[in-house]
């Protein structure tokens, strides 16, 4: 075993410890065909943790309803152990809801994670940058101007926030795109989105305009396995592709000219990784309308526990899929099922972090 402190002491081969100047350990494993691979054990214990909770918070939603069901008995269920009618309410009504609760949440955290890293700024996220507006709109033409299916809203919530990803990367657009100029004009696009939702609502009937403000709050009531394996397969495509990606997103957290220098193709790689992000905020949103916040503050706090630079990928991942089962479980504990959307949750609790947030970046002189 080699271990390696910040002087550079050695005292074997294999496998070496790197102690950085914050006092957190990182782990280096060489495997024989000579690929190193750096483990962050902090970061991987984090992650354990958000997944034990996410997965412990899943059982005990699933047997969460108006007829309870132990988790003992959900487990049982789940491994095909369980009576007909405990197959049924698991399998076909509360697991659906979860997944996409989980999925949501998942893709929520990486999004908000890319664009943060990518606009090198805590507040440049989705909520923030008006992508969720943006696919919000399309869902809310599809629901007033054609009355259409959960489907069509799904493929219209899609395309505008596609649609609206890239307007912003357009305008954004000056020999590169920087990261304040890409926080200013999203929230002028937000503004400009905002106004046209409102406008889109009073031309509504009643029918729709109630239907179309039940699906702004955002909400996981509802869900079944049509919106599950869609939003599965689009994650199951976009995740590897941006976690391929990942070094080339640390390297231009250090400046444009630094990556060109290292050799990365920064605007390629922006383009690639912005795209993603859009999708999969778009994706998200499409599944279980714009919940608010989750893709602001699950980095945050990834980052925060993990105390680890970079954009923090993964355990944003995870801490996004906790936070929105914990704020559904949350919401029906408090209110019951149909009651109170999880998108009121999350956004009562992001716009207290918001607060939070705003103020520890005055102190610190940043804004």
């Amino acid at each position: 075993m080699r271990k390696t402190s910040s002087a550079g002491k050695t005292d074997g081969a294999g496998e070496a410890e790197v102690v950085s100047e914050r006092g957190a350990r990182n782990r280096a494993v060489r495997t024989p065909g000579g690929l190193s691979v750096r483990l962050d054990v902090r970061a991987f214990v984090v992650v354990a943790l958000l997944l034990v909770a996410a997965l412990t918070a899943s059982v005990v939603l699933i047997g969460t309803g108006d007829f309870p069901i132990p988790a003992g008995d959900v487990l049982k269920t789940l491994l095909g152990d369980g009576d007909a009618g405990q197959e049924f309410i698991v399998n076909e009504l509360r697991l659906p809801r979860v997944l996409v609760g989980l999925l949501v949440g998942a893709a929520l955290g990486l999004g908000g994670a890319l664009f943060q890293s990518i606009s090198r700024n805590p507040l440049g996220s989705p909520d923030v940058l008006g992508l969720s507006q943006g696919a919000t709109s399309g869902a809310l033409v599809v629901i007033v101007l054609f009355s259409g299916s959960a489907s069509q809203v799904a493929l219209g919530a899609l395309a505008g926030g596609l649609v609206t990803g890239l307007a912003i990367y357009a305008l954004a657009w000056k020999r590169g795109v920087h990261g304040y100029r890409l926080v200013l004009v999203g929230i002028g696009v937000s503004a400009i989105v905002t106004a046209v939702n409102g406008y889109l609502i009073t031309k509504a009937d009643l029918v729709d305009a109630a239907r179309a403000v039940v699906w702004m709050t955002g909400s996981l009531n509802g869900r079944d396995w049509q919106q599950v394996w869609p939003l599965l397969i689009m994650c199951a495509i976009l995740v590897p592709l941006v976690l391929g990606n990942a070094r080339g997103l640390r390297m231009m957290e250090m400046g444009d000219d630094v990556s060109y220098a290292l050799g990365v193709s920064v605007e390629r790689v922006r383009l690639l990784l912005m795209v993603s992000a859009v999708l999969l905020t778009a994706g998200a949103t499409a599944a279980a309308g714009p919940v608010s916040f989750v893709a602001l503050t699950a980095p945050q706090l990834a980052k925060r526990l993990t105390r680890s630079p970079g954009p923090n990928m993964v355990p944003a991942m995870c801490m996004g899929a906790t936070l929105l089962i914990v704020a559904d479980w949350a919401s029906q504990r408090a209110f019951g099922a149909d009651q109170l959307p999880v998108g009121v949750v999350t956004g009562v609790l992001g716009g207290v972090y918001l607060l939070w947030l705003l103020v520890t970046e005055r102190k610190a002189g940043r804004i």
